[in-house]
């Protein structure tokens, strides 16, 4: 390997294919996640027009289906987000450097969103370990869980356990934050190559 390929670029690569094949998995599953609650809430409002006639009325917890769906569906799109550099950028300044400085504030811009990608699941995993009700003493503090909550919190019209959205976003949180730590990497290659490539 030579210093102007960067990191070891096989491995940058193989370990990019198989990060892109399990964002673009989030990223559909996301995208179902948001369809379904489009289709729910066209209904509920139906529903809520037709009331009293036949069978028609509102879908009960639409509001909190719509409130952790969104959660979950935005949490799963993070990580392609991530790997197709989708999130904003001001480029005007930057469209006028060379391409090793392109490379370079890319560089920066990733290593920035790995740490706010941390920020994001390190809080997403406090939030879920006072909500889950579950696990001995002993687990959840090797964990850093901290002691069980006195009552397992529920949503107030589906009483859905609170902590079941909090972990389906986690795992979307702590694959951003693997995606980020991986675009990182592809970004010190693109600035020893001296060029960034289409993510």
């Amino acid at each position: 390997m030579q210093v102007r390929d960067g990191i070891a670029p096989r491995a940058e690569a193989a370990t990019g294919r198989v990060i892109a094949q399990i964002a673009g998995a989030m990223a559909w599953i996301g995208g179902l996640i948001l369809t379904a609650l489009a289709i729910m809430v066209c209904l509920s409002i139906l529903g809520r027009q037709l009331d009293g006639i036949w069978i028609f009325g509102p879908i009960s917890g639409d509001y909190e289906l719509v409130e952790a769906g969104t959660a979950i569906a935005v949490f799963a799109f993070l990580p392609w987000c991530q790997l197709k550099r989708g999130h904003v950028a001001v480029d005007i300044v930057v469209q006028a450097l060379p391409y090793r400085w392109k490379a370079f504030s890319g560089l920066v811009g990733d290593i920035l969103l790995a740490v706010v990608a941390y920020v994001i699941a390190w809080r997403l995993y406090v939030g879920f370990a006072e909500k889950f009700p579950h696990g001995s003493d002993a687990v959840r503090s090797a964990l850093g869980m901290g002691p069980r909550p006195f009552f397992a919190e529920t949503t107030y019209e589906l009483e859905i356990p609170v902590w079941i959205p909090y972990g389906l976003s986690l795992i979307g949180a702590v694959l951003f934050f693997v995606t980020a730590l991986y675009t990182v990497w592809r970004s010190v290659n693109w600035v020893a190559r001296g060029m960034e490539a289409t993510p």
